[in-house]
């Protein structure tokens, strides 16, 4: 498959239907490389992955490219449960882009995982490197001393 024809398809794709952003295509197929290159078939023949497969590659690979923004990227895209992903699938199948075995169905990407567990974990330290920065970057202004407490302390019983 070459780059234009791809982009020709994302682009028939989206005038008939704008349910997802062309950026979401890109995207998938992105993380279907990414999937295919963990699981080392990007190489050989045989270079299928399944639904629920590529589901958890792209999970993968969204934490790895947005971090905690995911989520909000996916939002952004109109992709809300791994269900859009298999839907995606099936329209970039229709154009001939992608392809699939006899026994794949659209339904192999249902529930996979919910997103908001996935792409809502607890915020993680920044790396050091980003630390660092943002140090660097804070506005430097004098710590005020604590005034002390007005409370008159209590006597003991």
């Amino acid at each position: 498959m070459n780059e234009q024809s791809f982009e020709d398809a994302v682009g028939r794709i989206c005038d008939r239907n704008s349910d997802y952003d062309a950026d979401a295509y890109f995207f998938l197929k992105d993380g279907l490389e990414w999937t295919q290159a963990k699981l080392g078939r990007d190489r050989g023949t045989d270079h299928h992955v399944t639904g629920r497969e590529l589901c958890l590659g792209l999970r993968d690979y969204a934490q790895a490219q947005f971090g905690p923004l995911a989520l909000l990227v996916f939002t952004q895209w109109g992709i809300y449960e791994t269900a859009d992903f298999g839907a995606m699938v099936y329209r970039l199948i229709g154009e001939g882009v992608f392809g699939k075995k006899p026994e794949d169905r659209e339904t192999d990407f249902k529930d996979i995982f919910d997103f908001t567990e996935a792409f809502d974990p607890p915020v993680a330290p920044p790396r050091p490197d980003v630390a660092e920065k943002l140090a660097e970057a804070a506005p430097k202004k004098p710590r005020k001393p604590r005034a002390k407490s007005a409370r008159k302390p209590t006597a003991e019983k």
